[in-house]
């Protein structure tokens, strides 16, 4: 029998819980440890936005906002980036939620539409963490890290893209997704 990805009640089972913890650490480790430190802004440029999109593309915005802001806030906990704990926390899921509904709402408009909706996410992303850095920093520091947050979320789309690409190329995407249960 096949396990269903939510019981009667609709709540998260143990497969969606692990899946998300997996995804998670993954968010993490992109995060934690392929960083660039940016003093002026007391943050870091990362690779853990590549994470979060494979993560939305594959098993659906609500995983992928679960496993992006608890990875990413983690990362900052551990780092002790103490200031930006609860903005990651939010930000990273409002960017990977965006991006998954509006994937998972248009998927029709074309095979590489993720590249838009990411795109999208992304730049809400930067004008989010922007404006947190004009309530923090001061406009001149916020607007100084607009540079670094768009090249951070830029490789996060082109990473997660050319991941995606070569997974439906090998034909694996279909079934990662089929492990991670409908969405």
């Amino acid at each position: 029998m096949k396990q269903e990805t939510k019981n009667a009640e609709g709540r998260l089972t143990t497969r969606d819980i692990t899946l998300v913890g997996v995804m998670a650490a993954l968010v993490f480790a992109g995060t934690y440890f392929f960083k660039i430190p940016s003093p002026l802004t007391m943050g870091y440029t990362h690779l853990g936005d590549c994470m979060i999109f494979l993560t939305v593309y594959l098993f659906g915005w609500k995983k992928g906002a679960l496993a992006g802001a608890i990875g990413a806030t983690l990362s900052d906990v551990l780092g002790g980036f103490v200031v930006w704990i609860v903005p990651t926390f939010f930000i990273k899921f409002i960017m990977a939620m965006v991006a998954g509904i509006l994937y998972e709402k248009l998927v029709s408009k074309g095979k590489y539409f993720f590249l838009f909706t990411f795109t999208l996410g992304g730049i809400l992303q930067i004008l989010l963490y922007t404006l947190v850095k004009v309530a923090y920093f001061g406009l001149p520091t916020a607007l100084g890290g607009i540079p670094g947050l768009a090249v951070q979320t830029g490789c996060g789309i082109v990473i997660s893209s050319v991941m995606i690409i070569y997974m439906e190329k090998l034909h694996v995407a279909g079934r990662i997704k089929q492990m991670g249960g409908a969405r």
